[in-house]
């Protein structure tokens, strides 16, 4: 759970609740509208075709998408805390609930693509009811209740804005894989590396404190703050290009086995893989599946859609290694990184694991991030499709090493 709200309810020297003045709850109804017009604008450029299909297990169709992070308010904050709220419709739960058992059973991930109906009006109407109920909460809710009341409303925004991003990793998938190579946005345009000087440049090493440092929202995973030991190493400036990983493919990259950790030869041996995801030949020639289509690789922009599996080969490749989260903090506080932010999800050495004391939440929300901490490693950073406000030096992103769908890239390190 987050330790600080963008807009917390006031509070006297005696640490109760004051007054909620009418500024503090035109703030907080603004982020709201913001956050939810954004999931709209970002769902407009798509058919009612293109909304309900899923590509993969691993994907969810847009409409699922705007429908789970609807229920998540109405499950979270209406139900708890409007006794007034009628719920807009009782199979939506098992519907749209993702993974949080505690909160009731749920529908198959596999088989989100199936659900045609409730359909796209039905859905829109969804987001009509919660949104006015949440206005009126909003605007209502006595000070009493409105620091947890809004803790959870913030939770929820928070939430949303990463359903945001995987609304466009979902459907570049599935249009990835129509071979009449659809359009999502013509004018989507892919940030350009950042300026300044390119090359390594060394970290400050010794003990650091890594995690949130209080400023802001953050979720549980960054808490609590800690101390660790950063030996003395160099960090890339820039991430890895298109340039580098196509001398990576021309060198052998993808058939040398002793460039590979084994579970990653074997899966690249099984899938076939010979470049990121989504490249391809077309006419002798690397192209590239954007949300603006089929297009010619650019050798200057950094890579994407590589999985960890293929980040740890080519760091490998290039006599280097990939960092771990607290030297890739340490980098980012410091400003040693000139595209930290806004262009790939960057590939870490380190395990997705609990940092030292933390504890996960009570109930339903305490399934938020807790239980996934095994088996996956952590990125750091954010991406292209990344929305704005979401992104901080101590966001933990988190994904299991095969993954490809996600903008991830990688940036490196070296030892000295």
């Amino acid at each position: 759970m987050p330790r600080r709200a963008i807009c917390p309810a006031p509070r006297t020297a005696a640490n109760t609740p004051a007054p909620l003045t009418d500024a503090a709850r035109g703030a907080w109804l603004a982020a709201f509208r913001r956050v939810r017009a954004e999931t709209e604008r970002r769902a407009a450029h798509l058919s009612a075709e293109d909304q309900i299909v899923q590509s993969m297990a691993d994907a969810s169709p847009t409409k699922w998408h705007r429908a789970h992070v609807t229920w998540f308010f109405e499950q979270f904050l209406l139900k708890p805390h409007d006794p007034s709220y009628t719920v807009f419709d009782e199979r939506f739960a098992f519907l749209f609930n993702s993974y949080y058992v505690a909160a009731g059973p749920r529908h198959a991930r596999p088989n989100r693509g199936l659900i045609t109906r409730p359909n796209g009006d039905d859905v829109a109407g969804f987001r009509a009811h919660v949104d006015a109920a949440i206005e009126r909460l909003i605007e209502n809710v006595p000070a009493a209740e409105a620091a947890r009341v809004f803790e959870i409303l913030e939770i929820g925004l928070h939430h949303e804005q990463q359903h945001q991003e995987l609304l466009l990793t979902d459907i570049l998938h599935a249009f990835a894989q129509n071979p009449t190579d659809p359009v999502y946005d013509a004018d989507w345009q892919p940030l350009r590396p950042g300026p300044g000087p390119r090359g390594l440049v060394e970290i400050p090493e010794g003990i650091h404190a890594i995690g949130h440092n209080g400023e802001g929202y953050c979720f549980d995973n960054e808490l609590p703050r800690h101390d660790e030991l950063i030996p003395r190493l160099r960090i890339a400036r820039h991430l890895v290009s298109n340039a580098e990983w196509l001398a990576f493919i021309a060198a052998g990259g993808y058939t040398t086995p002793s460039l590979w950790l084994s579970d990653g030869w074997t899966l690249a041996q099984a899938e076939g893989w010979q470049a990121p995801g989504y490249w391809r030949q077309v006419a002798d020639a690397w192209h590239v599946m954007t949300l603006a289509g089929l297009k010619p690789v650019d050798p200057s922009a950094p890579v994407l859609h590589v999985s960890y599996y293929e980040a740890e080969a080519f760091a490998r490749f290039a006599g280097k290694h990939l960092p771990s989260e607290a030297e890739w903090e340490v980098a980012a506080r410091a400003g040693l990184l000139a595209d930290a932010f806004g262009s790939a999800w960057q590939w870490t050495r380190s395990a997705y694991l609990p940092y030292p004391g933390y504890r996960a939440a009570e109930g339903a929300l305490g399934e938020y991030n807790g239980k996934f901490m095994v088996s996956q490693m952590v990125l750091r950073g954010s991406s292209l499709a990344t929305p704005e406000g979401h992104a901080r030096a101590s966001y933990r992103n988190f994904f299991y090493p095969p993954a490809r769908w996600q903008f991830s890239g990688l940036r490196l390190v070296e030892f000295v």
